[in-house]
């Protein structure tokens, strides 16, 4: 049993490691048929090299960017969470909030993040708001859409039990829903990153939105391709930490 979740881990990830390959040979394959000038596009071996020769540099501020990006993924998850089981339980609140939410998430990304900074200062704050607010909405649609769709039946047969509204959310229609709330999470898993990334290049002083926009400016090129590669990386991660670990903390979500 032990040696099933590394080849589980390898099987999911081979896909992924197959398709880069591929991705790089037609880089590199571009490169050597179009010969653009490297500020233009830089070859994977430059970008490779912009992260060889400053390793201490991309560390520190993917460093911050990591710490951004999981505190606005808790954050948002746990709020996105609460408030999907707040309008299951009072269905007349979801009356008034779920217009509400559909009207923020209409919103473009980059018209709330400057009046974040604008609010919240330059500082880690704004950016992990920023995480939390692309986070909550498909936590919350998806939790919400799971508490919505219990059974019928299944919920008159609870009320023959006489068991009360707080006792039939809480004992059936949430542990029922567990496998749409995995699902929110993992479409919000790759949303963290640009959350976090959105509210830099608006405004900071550090992490890997800073690195690209300054290396953007001086036309160093390797280096923001050098910090995509890190933040992909990172969005890659955090997609397959909430895939292995959500069917084991919700083991009967995994089938469904």
């Amino acid at each position: 049993m032990r040696g099933q979740y590394p080849l589980s881990l390898v099987s999911r990830l081979w896909p992924l490691v197959r398709a880069l390959a591929v991705l790089l040979v037609l880089w590199q394959l571009a490169i050597w048929l179009f010969q653009p000038p490297h500020y233009i596009l830089p070859s994977p071996s430059q970008v490779l090299s912009a992260l060889v020769r400053q390793p201490g540099f991309f560390l520190s501020h993917s460093l911050i960017t990591v710490s951004e990006i999981v505190l606005g993924f808790v954050l948002g998850a746990g709020l996105g969470a609460l408030a999907a089981i707040a309008m299951a339980a009072i269905p007349r609140l979801g009356q008034y909030v779920w217009p509400v939410l559909l009207l923020f998430q209409a919103l473009p990304v980059f018209v709330i993040a400057p009046l974040l900074v604008v609010w919240f200062g330059f500082g880690m704050a704004s950016k992990v708001i920023m995480a939390m607010l692309i986070i909550f909405f498909p936590v919350t649609s998806s939790f919400a859409d799971g508490l919505r769709r219990t059974d019928p039946e299944l919920l008159d047969a609870t009320a023959l039990t006489q068991a009360t509204h707080w006792q039939t959310l809480f004992h059936v229609r949430l542990p029922l829903a567990m496998p749409s709330l995995l699902s929110g999470l993992r479409v919000a898993a790759p949303l963290a990153p640009l959350g976090a990334v959105v509210g830099e290049w608006v405004g900071s002083a550090a992490g890997l939105g800073f690195v690209m926009v300054q290396a953007n400016a001086r036309m160093q090129t390797d280096v923001v391709f050098a910090a995509m590669t890190i933040l992909a990386i990172l969005s890659v991660a955090l997609f397959h930490l909430i895939n292995g670990l959500g069917p084991r903390m919700v083991p009967w979500a995994t089938n469904q």
